[in-house]
């Protein structure tokens, strides 16, 4: 099992904006990992900003085909001043034979800075 990070920024605080930025990064780090099965997926964990309260990313997650039934949770992010605001961050937990190096994390929007060494 291996874990895959990613985060995306919002530029919104609506249910909208929100739940197409989490598709897009859940969408994003499925393709960038060799199409990712859904069925390789064990669990995935969103944090979310504070300022991000109008939805939770895996209600919108739940509409891509197959993520019904893949556990999922959210979670509110340590609030550590000066840190990135409007920010989804994501752990997809998922069974694979890929070693560390080959897991590709994914880094969208504004979020890229806070992990540039794995972009």
């Amino acid at each position: 099992m291996r874990g895959i990070r990613g985060a995306i920024t919002v530029d919104e605080n609506t249910t909208q904006a929100i739940g197409v930025a989490a598709q897009k990064l859940v969408e994003a780090m499925l393709t960038a990992n060799n199409n990712l099965a859904i069925e390789d997926i064990v669990s995935v964990l969103f944090t979310v900003t504070s300022d991000l309260n109008s939805a939770f990313p895996a209600t919108a997650v739940r509409e891509i085909a197959g993520f019904s039934q893949v556990p999922m949770m959210c979670a509110l992010e340590i609030d550590v001043p000066g840190s990135l605001r409007r920010c989804i961050r994501v752990l997809m937990l998922v069974n694979t034979c890929m070693g560390p190096s080959e897991i590709k994390h994914v880094y969208l929007g504004d979020a890229a800075r806070l992990r540039p060494d794995l972009i």
